[in-house]
């Protein structure tokens, strides 16, 4: 299968599972207990979407070299990702909790909700920056 042997979609996946690694174990350490759903969950530390973009931005630029087309194009795209985690997506999580506590409240007022909105959606800037060095370390070791 040719698509095992794509060195930059290999590195970037990998730089993808061990930022969800990190999340786990950082979890463990600060929480002493294993969640396993942080190998999946978004937000925390470090951005995966950013280790992700910023992997495959790099192992292009190894290959097709950093003054190519695909490399400006897989820059920008990991630029508008990483302002995503950053200020949309942690927006966004900020009025999740503020959503939270107001439907917490309604259900004094027979107002009935039995859900609560995820919380942890976007990163801080300290994320998105370990996220993206994950990725230039990443792809930097593993695209010759």
């Amino acid at each position: 299968m040719a698509i095992l042997n794509n060195q930059v979609l290999l590195v970037s996946i990998v730089s993808w599972f061990l930022a969800q690694l990190f999340k786990l174990i950082l979890t463990f350490i600060n929480e002493r207990k294993i969640d396993w759903s942080k190998l999946t969950a978004s937000g925390g530390m470090p951005s995966s979407h950013s280790s992700f973009t910023v992997a495959l931005a790099v192992g292009i630029g190894q290959i097709h070299g950093y003054d190519s087309t695909l490399f400006a194009m897989a820059f920008v795209f990991s630029c508008v990702v990483m302002y995503d985690a950053a200020n949309v997506r942690m927006q966004a999580g900020n009025q999740a909790i503020l959503l939270n506590k107001i439907m917490e409240h309604m259900k004094d007022h027979k107002f009935n909700i039995d859900f609560t909105l995820k919380e942890i959606l976007g990163h801080t800037p300290t994320q998105v920056l370990f996220g993206a060095m994950l990725g230039i370390v990443v792809a930097l070791i593993g695209v010759r």
